[in-house]
């Protein structure tokens, strides 16, 4: 029966082991550890023998056979295992665990990291050893390898006397955002057992794809706000550009429209992170503004010229004049908006602005964390410069985009070239 692994997690880099095997060339890295751990309790790739001293295995194998903690299996292994099993130390652990097949704690060392975990048969509660590593990993770091695999130990047999949790006082309890054994902790040290240097831990890296989802599903809604906007908007036009006397120009702006359309809804599916959001809104920009020149050829009037979308909420389609705004706490500046809003602000009124959600909370997008700066970015397109990072007072959009770029169709883009949106201007202090 296969062991399964309940917790891992990528601590700091600097393990041990002793031993080698000679082993058939056609064996893998991973196999050759497991035939290794049958015999010994410590093992030492040949690639990896400079991480620690013979002598110093020897005294860590003798250590884990005197332990009262069950079986302790620990391997070290040069940075090609990574590679058997696509470059995650966590697999390598897993399938160390499952070619051994014996319950029991273990901990893999390769490409600079430590990976620790424990099976269903031991002593210890999930995600206890893998925390008990990032705690010997922080009061030994600086000592090197040999000094934080003995601390590591000791404190797995503590723990098992114990009861088999983490001993009161020892530390935080671990962490497991993702309930599956998790528990990972990074610690900011420089092991000197073969000179190898912190590695990124499990915990952080799953923290930070949490992020990122979450980031992705907030800009995500936006993008289709915006897409189900657009295509509402289309539906009422459908009638018009059939009409027998409808100006075929019309038509074929409404045709192009609707692939701006498709290609936008299209890439929002594709879309695995903020940064795909900028071809969802560049799509959705150029369809506004197609459909706005539908709009004008059905009514007997020349396109519109190609100018930036109204600031204030692009789903306002193309903006039609500049208007002086500053935001809460800046300076007065030129901004582009569609009529209704550069009336408003003139009216000393507040514009319609678009809003967006942040944490569960709705905020005017220039207010709006980085993540979505590609989402306004595929709006704006080469015009934002030093516009957006002076303008956006909370942490959007910092030296993304060059708001002043050809936009294509006119000359109305030049209106925002260069230095006329200097970043400082916007600044609320």
């Amino acid at each position: 029966m296969r062991t399964r692994l309940l917790g891992f997690a990528l601590l700091g880099p600097a393990l041990v082991l002793f031993t080698s095997t000679a082993a058939g060339a056609q064996t893998s890295i991973i196999e050759r550890a497991a035939e290794g751990l049958k015999r010994a309790p410590v093992y030492v790739d040949p690639q990896a023998e400079s991480i620690l001293s013979s002598g110093e295995a020897q005294r860590l194998s003798d250590q884990i056979e005197s332990a009262q903690a069950g079986p302790i299996y620990i391997a070290v292994l040069p940075e090609e295992a990574l590679s058997e099993r696509g470059g995650s130390l966590d697999d390598v652990l897993q399938t160390l665990g499952e070619t051994l097949g014996r319950s029991g704690t273990y901990a893999v060392v390769a490409g600079g990291a430590l990976a620790a975990g424990a099976t269903e048969g031991t002593p210890f509660e999930a995600d206890t050893v893998p925390e008990l590593a990032d705690q010997a990993i922080e009061s030994e770091g600086g000592n090197g390898a040999s000094a934080v695999l003995t601390d590591f130990v000791d404190r797995l047999e503590t723990s098992a006397a114990s009861g088999g949790g983490l001993p009161e006082g020892s530390g935080d309890t671990p962490n497991t955002p993702d309930g599956d054994g998790g528990g990972f902790g990074l610690l900011p040290l420089l092991l000197v057992g073969g000179g190898i240097a912190l590695i990124i831990s499990l915990r952080r890296r799953r923290a930070a794809e949490q992020r990122a989802h979450l980031q992705l599903e907030e800009v995500k809604g936006a993008a289709m706000d915006d897409l189900v906007a657009l295509g509402n908007d289309l539906r009422a036009l459908d009638l018009d550009v059939e009409m027998p006397d409808a100006d075929p120009a019309a038509k074929d702006d409404y045709v192009h429209a609707l692939g701006c359309y498709e290609r936008a809804s299209q890439s929002i599916d594709d879309a695995r992170r903020p940064e795909d959001m900028e071809a969802v809104t560049s799509q959705l920009e150029e369809g506004r503004w197609a459909m706005a020149s539908a709009k004008s050829r059905l009514a007997g009037l020349p396109p519109p010229e190609r100018r930036p979308p109204c600031f204030f909420d692009p789903r306002h389609g193309p903006s039609q004049r500049d208007v002086e705004w500053a935001p809460s706490g800046g300076a007065l500046r030129a901004v582009p908006a569609c009529a209704e809003d550069a009336a408003r602000v003139e009216r000393g009124e507040e514009p319609m602005a678009r809003e967006v959600t942040v944490g569960g909370r709705s905020t005017p997008y220039w207010n709006a964390p980085a993540y979505y700066g590609p989402w306004a970015g595929g709006y704006f397109g080469g015009m934002a410069g030093g516009f957006f990072p002076g303008l956006f007072l909370g942490s959007m959009l910092g030296g993304g985009f060059g708001y002043g770029a050809d936009y294509g169709g006119g000359d109305g883009g030049g209106d925002f070239g260069g230095g006329d949106f200097g970043g400082g201007d916007f600044g609320g202090g």
